[in-house]
Parts: structure tokens; C-alpha cells; sequence
């Protein structure tokens, strides 16, 4: 007949489960929240290599000239060139493809040009608002996630627990020696280890507020005029077509 565990044994035993459960809960959660911000992360950054990218892409195509390009982007307030590379402004496919589907409004082919440059740097400071909103929501739950991490350590010393629970075996065994391992906790410890996510900016790129067009409007046409006079006459017949403009602003 086997034997009916003692009313200690059966104690210590709900003790280790409470124990167990209440760590082991605590991790998965954390584990949980670190999971969805890296799916955030994954998605902003999709976000941002398909509205924001394109945005700049057209008007680099549009600017064209090293020289222009620099000076709107002083204009703009962008540090950096993103999504810059100098094929972009040279391949006939690529600058056929990011202006295809399109639509331009305005009575003449330099007009419909202007128009559609203010259309995509208006996309752009749109999309770049939107970024930067979603980036700061990113870095307060990095933030929080770090709080959890510290808290659960706080709150869940390994090397106590381990040596608790090894107190209770020795007392289940009359004193005797045997239990846990010398230096399992440790082990357990360092194999069990919860990273803290690292900083939002070590996924995404910090991008500072844009400029809005009704400030720099007037240096922009400047811009647009010099760098209409230097494209292509096969790159100007994409705007021979007017149409109504479309507003292709995406919310991320």
C-alpha cells in the first residue's frame, strides 16, 4: 500500500508550486510584453521602409542633383540621407516605377511637377509625424519592460529561492544531506536570465521633426524650378497627363 504524504510533505509541496507558479508567471508575462514590442518594432519598421522611404525616394528622384538634394534636406530639418543611394536617380525603371499609378493636378507640366512635390514632402511630414508617435510609444513599453525585468529580479533572488526550497528538502529528509547541488542556483540563475530589450533607437532610426511646408514653401519652389530645368525629357513626360490629385496618406 503506498504511502499517504505527510501533512508537511503535502505543505512544502503547495508551497513549491505557489512558489514555482508565481515566478514562472511573472516570466512568462515579461516574456509576453518583450514578444509584442519586437512585433511592434518588426511592423514600424516595415512602416517605415514603405511610406516613408517612398515619400523620399520620389523627391529624390524629383531633386535629382546632389546639390538640390542637400539643400532640401537642410531645409527639411533631415540630418541624414535616408533611403539615399545614387542609382535611385539614375535607373529609368526605378524612377518610372515609384511614380507609376500616380495622379498630378495643375494646368501645365511644370505645374503638375510643383504640385506633386508638395504632395509627397506633405505625405512625408505626415508619415514622419506619425513615426515619431509610434517611436515614442515603442521606447515608453522598452522602457516599461526594463521596470518588469528589475522588479521581477527584485522580487525573484534565484539564489534565495533555490536555497529555500533546498532548506524544506533537508527538513522533508530529517536533516539529511542531499537536496539541491551546491552551485545549481547559479547555474540556474544565469541560465534562466531575462534580457532587458535593447533601446528603440538600436532598431529604428531617430528621425527629427520635419519642417511644414508653409515654412519653407517659398525656398521650395526655388528647388523645384532648378531641378524641373535639370530632368530629363523622358522623366517630364510622366507629368504631360493632368488628373486629380490623390491623397495617399497612410496611417501607421
Amino acid at each position: 500500500m503506498a504511502k499517504l504524504p505527510t501533512i508537511d510533505e503535502t505543505l512544502s509541496t503547495e508551497v513549491m508550486q505557489d512558489i514555482a507558479g508565481r515566478y514562472f508567471g511573472f516570466r512568462k508575462l515579461i516574456e509576453d510584453d518583450k514578444m509584442d514590442l519586437d512585433q511592434k518594432i518588426k511592423q514600424y519598421s516595415f512602416i517605415l521602409e514603405k511610406r516613408i522611404s517612398f515619400d523620399l525616394i520620389r523627391i529624390y528622384i524629383m531633386l535629382r542633383d546632389e546639390e538640390l538634394i542637400r539643400s532640401f534636406l537642410d531645409l527639411a530639418n533631415l540630418d541624414q540621407r535616408l533611403f539615399y543611394d545614387p542609382y535611385l536617380v539614375e535607373s529609368p525603371t526605378i524612377r518610372k516605377r515609384v511614380l507609376e499609378f500616380q495622379r498630378f493636378s495643375g494646368f501645365t507640366k511644370a505645374g503638375r511637377f510643383k504640385n506633386y512635390f508638395f504632395d509627397c514632402y506633405e505625405n512625408l511630414v505626415f508619415h514622419v509625424e506619425l513615426y515619431r508617435k509610434r517611436f515614442l510609444e515603442l521606447v515608453e513599453e522598452q522602457s516599461m519592460i526594463t521596470e518588469e525585468v528589475k522588479l521581477f529580479y527584485a522580487q525573484n533572488d534565484i539564489n534565495a529561492i533555490l536555497g529555500f526550497l533546498n532548506r524544506i528538502s533537508k527538513a522533508e529528509n530529517g536533516g539529511m544531506q542531499g537536496g539541491m547541488e551546491t552551485g545549481i542556483a547559479a547555474g540556474l540563475d544565469k541560465k534562466l536570465q531575462i534580457e532587458t530589450p535593447m533601446p528603440i533607437d538600436q532598431h529604428l532610426p531617430i528621425i527629427p521633426p520635419l519642417m511644414h511646408l508653409a515654412k519653407i514653401k517659398g525656398k521650395l519652389k526655388k528647388l523645384i524650378k532648378r531641378a524641373y530645368k535639370g530632368q530629363t525629357h523622358e522623366f517630364l513626360e510622366m507629368f504631360s497627363k493632368k488628373s486629380t490629385t490623390s491623397d495617399h496618406k497612410e496611417d501607421l
